[in-house]
């Protein structure tokens, strides 16, 4: 079964943008994610109608943030993309009136119920700005690891 990776990919496309200054168009976004414009746009019209993003046509248009990375956290990407399955399982339904079925089902539904609170909880406490964070500390860490690589070695 495929994965679905639109959230992922839009927390990818989301971060681009935040290192850019002013509109970003479809294209560039395609291009940096390997898919279709039209894949992009659809997916951003998503997150244009909750608010979170906004387009520009025209010369020099394209896609900006709409708030503060701080105020926006995954929980609220998640939901603007539909708010997509997490678990591709999912129960028997062959014997509806087996009770051993039931008894299955019915664990099985309050644990994926429970995982999936837990998901949307955490989610809801990581915000753009603490991804941005993290990518900035990455960023940091290669360099200084490079400029340490490529010093001359003391003899």
């Amino acid at each position: 079964m495929k994965r679905d990776s639109r959230l992922s990919g839009v927390l990818h496309v989301l971060l681009h943008m935040a290192e850019t200054d002013g509109p970003v168009t479809s294209e560039q976004l395609a291009k940096a994610m390997q898919t279709n414009p039209v894949v992009i746009r659809r997916i951003m019209a998503g997150l244009r109608n909750q608010g979170l993003v906004r387009s520009t046509k025209g010369h020099g248009g394209g896609w900006t943030i709409a708030k503060e990375l701080s105020t926006v956290t995954l929980r609220d990407i998640y939901e603007a993309l539909g708010s997509p399955e997490f678990f591709a399982m999912g129960n028997r339904t062959e014997a509806p009136g087996c009770l051993v079925e039931e008894a299955v089902n019915a664990a099985m539904d309050d644990t994926f119920a429970r995982a999936e609170a837990l998901l949307l909880e955490r989610l809801g406490e990581v915000t753009l700005a603490a991804l941005s964070a993290d990518f900035h500390t990455r960023v940091t860490r290669r360099a200084t690891h490079c400029e340490f690589e490529d010093a001359p070695h003391a003899a």
